[in-house]
């Protein structure tokens, strides 16, 4: 619906109603009903499905239409990034936001920072979905108030030409939701309570839900030790329990992420229950490290499995936990994702312990021998050393070509020492093309950094700190931000503004008229940052 016509619609139900409503403006309802056009989080989360499954199906067609995110932990944070993907970009195209387990748990519980192992309230993380949509849906307001602001001061210079442009403009606008990518985590509990939990993630707003193999009450962090996975039917189960919320939310384009640790776990709680030979629980203890029983009488409470006709003892340690066979995460990690694929997941994620293209690529071809359209997301963590990562890439490939690799050792090339040479620029030059790099050749639909927004606050905030109380003073802050913010179009310069301050004043006078009292006077110094 256009503006134009929407402003008829209104102008309609007002006037349908009588003589007591005379004092309503059809236009300023109009306008507020596009600065709020998703009602409810069930509306963003159909709208956000469908913009995954086109953008799939184009990646598809393409690889080189991958698409990214980064992880935000506060609405704000999520909020501001959208701005500046359409300051920058024109478009929020291939554009979502990553809701890191991780960042909830350390910087969103109740019980204070906390380490990556699901320890904290589960319904902190739908909480944080509604808060990001809640911020990204106030940048459209904003946005669009701007433009009606711009509309008045046209429609009153009498300039017909540019109130065409704007209205234009407005028929036009791309909002700032944009799908979010949810953690999950391991579903915290069995398969009813990843289905209750994903129920609430999804009437938050969520159109993809990323959960993971490892047993919930063991969740580690992808990049630690001591993982320990379930049994595919056990996972499976958890996959079928976000399906049935999202079909029961009608949500019917809904996105399931499955996500393997199997490359850096070791561990299980769990044998699988297998029926005959071959079937998926007889494959998942094929991987079970175990030794030959020849005399029974040194059974003590042990679990003994068949294999090829002999009575085999999985390796269990004290704790409980069955052992894998050394070298098999791979092999596990391809069946962990085709068994996930035929079972209703959409997108893989397959955890690794570096950024290796080759690394991925050797898995994910062997998945596509199966499943030929499988597509990746993929954790650009900042828990790898990308610059000492790449360096030793390019140190072994130059090697392997014969070429001179005396003056670098390898073990130490993240030093700055290294900066200025050919190693490191062309180290350099792979971390910038990795994406796409790696979505042409390894399959990666969708990019994301799990917790970039944690460090750049970090860091900025040590920046200024060091400035402030320092020698600068408060020119640390105006050198180092606010200068910063007005000469780089930063929008929340304006602070009042982003906080909704002009928003809030065009309801006023749309309530009141002009008996209202607004903030935006003549007075108010948010005006020393006019363009």
């Amino acid at each position: 619906m256009t503006y134009q016509s929407l402003i008829t619609d209104t102008r309609r139900i007002i006037a349908a109603n009588g003589p007591g409503w005379d004092g309503i403006s059809g236009e300023a309802v109009a306008r507020m009903r596009l600065q709020n056009r998703f009602q409810t989080g069930l509306d963003i989360a159909r709208h956000t499905a469908r913009i995954m499954r086109d953008d799939m199906a184009a990646y598809d067609a393409d690889p080189a239409r991958y698409t990214q995110s980064l992880g935000c932990w506060h609405g704000f944070i999520g909020q501001q990034k959208l701005i500046a993907i359409k300051k920058h970009f024109g478009s929020t195209r291939g554009k979502y936001l990553y809701l890191s387990g991780w960042m909830v748990a350390a910087l969103r519980s109740d019980f204070g920072p906390l380490p990556d192992q699901s320890m904290h309230e589960k319904t902190s993380v739908p909480a944080l979905i509604e808060e990001l949509y809640t911020f990204l849906k106030q940048a459209d307001a904003r946005e669009l108030g701007l433009l009606f602001r711009d509309l008045d001061a046209a429609r009153d210079a009498g300039d017909a030409a540019k109130a065409a442009e704007i209205t234009a403009k407005i028929d036009g606008f791309e909002t700032h939701v944009v799908p979010i990518i949810a953690d999950i985590d391991a579903g915290f509990g069995n398969a009813e309570a990843t289905y209750l939990l994903a129920r609430k993630m999804i009437e938050a707003g969520a159109c993809a839900l990323q959960i993971e193999n490892q047993v919930s009450d063991e969740k580690q962090c992808g990049h630690q030790d001591g993982k320990v996975t379930v049994p595919h039917e056990d996972f499976l189960a958890k996959i079928r329990a976000c399906r049935y919320a999202f079909l029961e939310l009608g949500v019917e384009d809904g996105i399931i992420v499955a996500r393997t640790d199997s490359l850096g776990a070791g561990l299980t709680k769990q044998i699988a229950f297998s029926n005959e030979a071959g079937d998926i629980g007889d494959q998942y203890n094929a991987f079970l490290d175990c030794e030959e029983v020849t005399d029974v009488t040194t059974l003590r409470g042990d679990v003994v499995i068949e294999r090829d006709g002999k009575l085999m003892r999985p390796k269990r340690l004290p704790s409980n936990l069955f052992q894998f066979k050394a070298g098999t995460g791979a092999d596990r990690c391809v069946l962990d994702c085709i068994t996930s694929l035929q079972n209703g997941a959409d997108l893989l994620w397959i955890e690794t312990e570096k950024p290796h293209i080759e690394q991925i690529a050797s898995m994910v071809d062997r998945i596509r021998a199966v499943v030929p359209d499988a597509k990746l997301v993929y954790n650009n963590s900042p828990s790898f050393n990308w610059t000492l990562n790449f360096r030793q890439q390019v140190y072994d490939a130059w090697a392997e070509e014969g070429r001179d690799v005396s003056a670098y050792e390898r073990a130490a090339l993240m030093s700055v020492i290294y900066d200025g040479t050919d190693l490191a620029h062309e180290a350099d030059e792979r971390i910038r093309t990795f994406q796409k790099d790696a979505s042409a050749r390894a399959g990666i639909f969708h990019h994301l950094i799990t917790l970039p927004t944690y460090h750049t606050a970090a860091l900025s905030t040590d920046n200024l700190a060091r400035d402030y109380f320092g020698e600068a003073g408060m020119l640390g802050y105006v050198a180092g931000v606010q200068r910063k913010e007005i000469r780089e179009g930063i929008a929340c310069v304006k602070h009042q503004n982003m906080s909704g301050s002009d928003i809030g004043d065009d309801h006023k006078e749309y309530f009141a008229g002009e008996a209202a009292l607004k903030a935006g006077g003549a007075h108010n110094t948010m005006n020393q940052f006019a363009a």
